[in-house]
């Protein structure tokens, strides 16, 4: 199973996903947690000199980036699930598109160039406004993190896309508790955990 933790900067993807890892392990199940950007790869490295404002590329070059940094995945990902593995990965296709749009790029391209990639069984959209992620995190925040504009329409992209594709939309300004408590209910659920 490939499930895939969506949202804004600082709206506890990753927190949500290591608590889900543990949660999973402890009823016995093979997990594995991803993070995406990878900056363990010379693809992941070019995005995080970009993000530092160390290279100035446009929107679709970053967009075609961050896909790039996914298919690097690709074959592994493919193996882990067919091999039994719940996956998790904090962000994946669903970010391009948010990020993309939220930039005036075409969302059929979008879709479009990770085709070819996994397609996740569950997306867990975890929203808070853009005026949150800046309170969570006031200080080292990359061009995208300080950009409200952006991350208001990245917000609406998110939204529409959980609504039309059925995702789990999780209201991120609770507490992380209360969050968990929904993410694990969703989960076990689906991979028939009582």
């Amino acid at each position: 199973m490939l499930i895939a933790f969506e949202g804004l900067d600082q709206s506890g993807k990753e927190t949500q996903a290591q608590q889900l890892r543990e949660r999973l392990r402890e009823a016995g199940r093979r997990v594995r947690l991803l993070s995406f950007p990878d900056y363990g790869t010379s693809i992941g490295e070019e995005i995080a000199r970009a993000l530092a404002g160390e290279r100035d590329y446009g929107p679709d070059v970053m967009q075609l980036l961050f896909v790039a940094n996914r298919y690097e995945r690709r074959e592994a990902i493919a193996e882990w699930v067919a091999g039994g593995l719940i996956l998790l990965c904090d962000r994946y296709r669903a970010s391009s598109i948010a990020y993309g749009e939220a930039q005036g790029l075409d969302t059929a391209w979008l879709e479009d160039i990770q085709r070819f990639l996994p397609v996740p069984d569950l997306t867990i959209f975890i929203d808070i406004a853009p005026e949150t992620a800046v309170k969570r995190k006031a200080r080292d925040r990359d061009k995208y993190e300080r950009d409200l504009e952006l991350l208001g329409g990245v917000r609406r992209s998110y939204t529409r896309q959980a609504v039309q594709q059925g995702w789990l939309l999780l209201d991120g300004e609770r507490s992380k508790e209360q969050i968990a408590e929904d993410v694990f209910a969703a989960v076990a659920a689906r991979v028939g955990l009582s």
